[in-house]
């Protein structure tokens, strides 16, 4: 039998937030089995920002949401040692905020769930708001903020149990460019942090360089694991190192990798 696994395993390495062993995904369909993700092998260690970029429907969502035990694998496996899911937070490509409730409102409601509304959960709310710039917005409803602010909050909102591991699916897919960039200025701030370890999907190659320590490139479907590169760059990250002639260099290699591995440029 084939599962997610979050307890630690005699074989896990205490450097790695998540190993992926084998893993595939297949779906039935009316016209028979489709494969999402084929045989994906990959260790993530602590403390590590990984982007996981490639073309629509290559399996980066599919495999983010079984690494948050949203989905089952049909084979292989994946580890999460230590705190496991109990130490997660997820990030989506809509922020899903409450409409009815304030911001401050929405970033407490994990605690909430837990019933750990507590003095220290709401400072801790506070402290998050006012590091993404919306110290002055949290009573405010979700409906009087822009696209970026709640996005902002969604991150918050991702954060506020203090998770070991963040995963984010496109989370600024639909914002404009100079939004974008904000929120990927401020998002790389939070690393390195040797507690904290992120994987983030993105189809943009720039952003993916920009926030990452490795960028994993996932072919077309079905989809595998075809380049991984390491990205030399210390951090923090000024937003002007993408005209680096090093940064242009990791981008081309990267967009060559891409285009060799998409079925639409076959």
């Amino acid at each position: 039998m084939t599962e997610t696994l979050t307890a630690p395993a005699p074989e896990t390495h205490p450097r790695y937030a998540i190993e992926i062993d084998g893993v595939g995904k297949t779906y039935g369909s009316g016209d028979g089995a489709v494969t999402a993700l084929d045989l994906v092998n990959l260790d993530v260690r602590k403390g590590e920002f990984i982007s996981l970029l490639g073309p629509s429907g290559c399996g980066k969502t599919t495999l983010l949401r079984m690494i948050a035990g949203l989905e089952d694998p049909t084979q292989g496996s994946i580890w999460l040692p230590g705190r496991g899911l109990d130490g997660l937070g997820f990030v989506f490509q809509r922020d899903a905020l409450v409409n009815w409730r304030t911001i401050i409102e929405n970033v407490l409601l994990p605690l909430e769930f837990k019933g750990r509304r507590t003095k220290a959960a709401y400072q801790r709310a506070r402290d998050l708001l006012a590091t993404f710039g919306l110290a002055e917005f949290e009573d405010r409803n979700p409906w009087e903020l822009s696209g970026g602010m709640r996005q902002r909050a969604a991150i918050c909102r991702a954060m506020i149990d203090d998770p070991q591991l963040l995963l984010m699916d496109e989370p600024f897919g639909a914002l404009d460019a100079l939004t974008r960039d904000d929120l990927n200025f401020e998002l790389q701030a939070l690393w390195p942090d040797p507690e904290k370890t992120a994987v983030f999907v993105t189809h943009s190659i720039n952003e993916a360089v920009y926030l990452s320590d490795r960028v994993v490139v996932i072919s077309d479907k079905p989809g595998r694991i075809v380049d991984i590169t390491e990205i030399p760059f210390e951090r923090p990250r000024p937003l002007e190192i993408r005209e680096e002639p090093e940064f242009g260099r990791i981008a081309r290699h990267l967009r060559g990798v891409l285009d060799g591995h998409s079925a639409r440029r076959a």
